[in-house]
């Protein structure tokens, strides 16, 4: 997967190390085990969310360098001091000033998978036997750029996500660029257009429900909208291991796996407008 890959992880290491608090050295004599470097820590966290292992996993993988409770201890850390949504919040700033967003059509979708140890922002999935899991609502620009997301549980409708998922975007300054907003049959509510109106979206599309008598003829074909984008960018945070089948008890950790999976993905385009450009040797 290209998030391992070494100018991947160097850039979004790169844009990491300014916003990680300054790690304190409390001990008087100074003769304790030495502080293992972030950097060690940034491999870990990483290395976990694109495979979906364990800590203790993470932990062999990076020869013992550090352990999986300081790992997650310097994960409590920087969620705490807001790493992870600054990091996601740069990315996307950054993608907006060298490539730029196209907010003409915004669709906008969710996606749920697994969380079998439960814990908080989990409830049963309907798709999965009831089992216990998780999901998030995106909204992505035309080409599938993330503007806007949010984690919820499973068993929580896709609709009613649509006012949180607005406020995200609205709290990244994009809602004004927005022209048209594209949702499946499933948006099919007067308050999801409720919703948007209080946003000032009024252009919403939402294809129509096919009446059971219709008969089927291909002049009847009822357009599905321009949802491929956003669902190709849930298809792409669905490789990561630990999204797709996620392990963590508590929904700031979703939180901040979700926006480090989208730092993540923004950075490989920007890799990759960049090579576009460079003389071929």
């Amino acid at each position: 997967m290209r998030a391992l890959d070494a100018e991947v992880v160097l850039a979004v290491w790169s844009a990491v190390e300014p916003l990680l608090p300054v790690g304190e050295d409390h001990h008087p004599l100074g003769c304790h085990r030495q502080r293992v470097p972030d950097r060690v820590c940034f491999r870990g966290i990483l290395i976990r969310l694109v495979t979906g292992c364990s800590w203790t996993t993470v932990e062999t993988l990076l020869d013992h360098q550090v352990s999986d409770t300081t790992l997650r201890y310097r994960r409590d850390e920087w969620i705490a001091a807001g790493v992870f949504e600054s990091l996601a919040a740069e990315a996307l700033a950054a993608y907006d000033r060298i490539i730029g967003l196209d907010l003409s059509e915004v669709p906008v979708d969710g996606s749920q998978h697994k969380a079998p140890c439960g814990g908080h922002g989990t409830g049963p999935n309907c798709t999965d036997k009831g089992r216990l899991g998780w999901k998030w609502s995106l909204a992505t620009d035309r080409h599938g750029i993330p503007i806007g997301w949010v984690a919820a549980p499973a068993n929580r409708h896709d609709a009613k996500l649509v006012a949180a998922t607005l406020d995200d975007v609205a709290r990244r300054g994009l809602v004004s660029e927005i022209d048209t907003v594209h949702f499946d049959r499933g948006y099919a509510f007067a308050f999801v257009r409720d919703d948007c109106a209080g946003h000032g979206l009024t252009d919403i599309q939402i294809p129509k429900v096919r009446p059971r008598a219709a008969r089927r003829r291909a002049k009847n074909i009822v357009p599905l909208g321009l949802r491929w984008p956003v669902e190709r960018t849930n298809s792409w945070l669905a490789n990561f291991g630990q999204l797709r089948r996620n392990t963590d008890r508590h929904t700031r950790h979703r939180d901040a796996q979700l926006a480090l999976a989208i730092t993540l993905i923004l950075t490989i385009k920007l890799i990759t407008w960049r090579n576009r450009w460079s003389p071929i040797r």
